[in-house]
């Protein structure tokens, strides 16, 4: 029988049965096959036979010389599955497991579970401080760090002391950690390496793990649901042409799609726009997250403890903070977290980063160190107030998507994880009840409310938003002392976050320039250097990931107002700014994309939010090791 490729639509219909892959190496193998034609040889010699010639399709005329063929309206083939999970953290590979376990033990080994993850391998984009609450995977795999388990998780660290300081220039004051803080009984991890670790018990109960597919676009069916994601095309050019190496993206349907991307997801923007899923619930507030990760010197190793730092070198009126967790053998998680609602324009995360790092309490343990890896990533910070609504027809918000960190505790893996075994759960059981028509997860809804996740973040509500009060961080530490020791959020009332981080910027001629000292290249490093140990990787000859739709429209608006605000946001030196006299404001505003470690932080701080984050082929951006 001839193959896909040459059938007729005809002959399709009536002889390609639908294809099952099992693996990414299937899917790969599966698409090299769709470019070959195999044809069985008869089985004995037969008479020639006169056929009458007869077409199956409408007369066609020939094609003109000037006829242009873009084969990117070519139809992208389709796998059919039950569930697609698009993301492959915390919350989307624990969806994946619970949703196989229950299938497996209702003997439905059949049930097809996909997880689709941008990354070239699962964990490649993952960063965190971080110290784990272990309750939800205990809960999921209860045996993940049994000494019986040949495959349990060996790089835990658990913690074993707390200190938190409230720094000033050079003096390190103990101050009180609250309750929610208290690590008794937490593990220091490598999320990078947790996650990876997680991918692969995923593969063992028979989710399909496909690393670098990037879904880049929704799929709906006519009544306006979602029917799944399509994975972006390979092989275009800066120009927005193909190329000899193009290939069409691939199409992923399912019953229900599970969007699992992070904080800020490109496909999560949509989907919330399209079904008004904040309709009911305050805007999502972020913070940027900075971190390294240290081989220090033996004596100055504490295996277990975990530090907690705020004030220096963050103003009053900017919120954030500092930790410092050593974990495994001699490595120590250095980082610093600031919240994208700081007014100043002239303020650098980066540079206060390195800045922090020379500060006593830090500089002591990392002198004589070596820093081996580096990374960003945007955060969640809008806590209860900015849940919205999970659920829409054909699929649901799980972890940092729908924004479940408990930010005063400064943890999230665990809700992350805990949603995607309620979608799971809710998912399963729907499809279950309703097999042929649309689903929506009322249940999972339902289950989240009953939750600790849902009790967790509605005890602390009130701590991040009073930070913005007349006192700035003094009021915000007075305020969110007496919440954690006192009310713990039995109060009847709730407190507003002052709006969006991008409307919070101020003009650069209302605020105070800020100039950061030139790094020493010992305990500090210039932006390049510290890019340079993320493995981030992009190919030059693709259309910019980060899309202005005019760089000159955007310079003339921006840097007049803002005077560079997007090189000093920027994590990773993406954005520049370059003498050009020809240009309007005498400033040429470029895009070094292949830098770009997909923290997000342009997309949420943009004041004139003219930058849009999408994603790149798959497989490209960051390669983190031990983040």
């Amino acid at each position: 029988m001839a193959c896909k490729s040459v059938a007729t639509p005809l002959l399709r219909r009536h002889l390609a049965p639908p294809y099952r892959v099992t693996g990414s190496r299937a899917l790969s193998g599966l698409r090299q096959q769709r470019q070959k034609c195999h044809f069985a040889p008869p089985s004995s010699p037969r008479a020639p036979i006169r056929l009458r010639p007869f077409s199956t399709a409408p007369p066609r005329r020939f094609a003109q010389v000037d006829d242009t063929f873009d084969a990117r309206q070519q139809d992208r083939e389709a796998d059919e599955v039950d569930v697609c999970i698009v993301g492959g953290g915390p919350a989307g590979l624990s969806a994946a497991i619970r949703l196989k376990q229950l299938a497996n033990d209702a003997g439905n080994e059949e049930f097809r579970v996909v997880l689709l993850e941008k990354a070239g391998e699962i964990g490649a984009h993952i960063l965190s401080g971080a110290v784990i609450e272990p309750s939800a995977i205990q809960e999921l795999i209860p045996e993940w760090r049994s000494e019986d388990n040949p495959n349990r998780f060996e790089n835990a660290t658990a913690a074993t002391e707390d200190k938190m300081r409230f720094l000033t220039k050079t003096r390190s004051i103990p101050i009180p950690a609250p309750p929610q803080m208290n690590n008794h009984g937490n593990y220091i991890v490598s999320l990078n390496q947790f996650t990876r670790w997680l991918g692969d018990r995923a593969e063992e109960i028979g989710v399909e793990v496909y690393p670098g597919f990037a879904a880049s676009e929704l799929v709906y069916k006519s009544d306006g649901s979602v029917q799944g994601v399509a994975t972006n095309d390979l092989g275009v050019s800066r120009e927005g042409k193909t190329k000899s190496n193009f290939e069409r993206g691939m199409e992923f349907h399912a019953r229900i799609t599970l969007f699992a991307e992070g904080c800020h997801g490109s496909l999560t923007k949509q989907v919330v726009k399209k079904y008004e899923l904040r309709s009911e619930s305050q805007p999502q507030t972020y913070g940027l997250g900075l971190k390294e990760v240290w081989e220090v010197q033996p004596e100055k190793f504490q295996k277990g403890q975990v530090v907690h730092s705020m004030g220096y070198p963050l103003p009053a009126d900017t919120y954030g903070g500092g930790w410092m967790y050593h974990f495994g053998e001699n490595l120590v998680s250095v980082g610093l977290v600031v919240g994208l609602d700081y007014p100043n324009p002239w303020l650098a995360p980066y540079g206060e980063f390195q800045k922090m790092k020379h500060h006593p309490l830090y500089k002591s343990v990392l002198e004589g160190g070596k820093c081996i890896s580096y990374g960003a990533r945007a955060l969640n910070e809008g806590g209860f107030q900015s849940i919205p609504k999970v659920a829409f027809p054909g699929g649901a918000l799980i972890g940092d998507t729908a924004g479940f960190l408990n930010v005063p505790k400064i943890k999230g893996t665990h809700t992350a994880m805990r949603s995607g075994m309620l979608a799971a759960e809710a998912t399963y059981s729907a499809m279950a009840s309703n097999p042929d028509s649309t689903i929506f997860l009322y249940d999972y809804e339902d289950k989240l409310r009953a939750s600790s996740i849902w009790k967790e973040l509605k005890e602390v509500r009130n701590m991040r938003p009073s930070f913005h009060s007349p006192l700035k961080l003094y009021g915000g530490i007075l305020y969110s002392g007496l919440e954690a020791y006192i009310l713990r959020g039995r109060v009847p009332w709730t407190l507003k976050h002052a709006g969006t981080d991008h409307g919070a910027t101020k003009l650069a001629d209302e605020c105070q320039k800020i100039e950061y000292p030139k790094p020493d290249g010992k305990i500090s490093f210039d932006i390049l250097t510290s890019v340079s140990r993320t493995g981030t990787n992009h190919e030059e000859d693709q259309p910019v990931h980060l899309q202005v739709a005019d760089w000159d429209k955007h310079a003339a608006m921006e840097y007049p107002k803002y005077k560079g605000i997007e090189n000093r946001f920027c994590p990773a030196g993406v954005y520049e700014y370059v003498e050009d006299a020809d240009k309007e404001v005498g400033m040429r505003f470029q895009i070094n994309a292949q830098n770009c470690i997909h923290c997000k932080t342009c997309d949420i701080k943009v004041p004139d939010q003219d930058i849009t984050w999408a994603t790149p082929q798959g497989g490209e951006g960051p390669k983190y090791s031990m983040t």
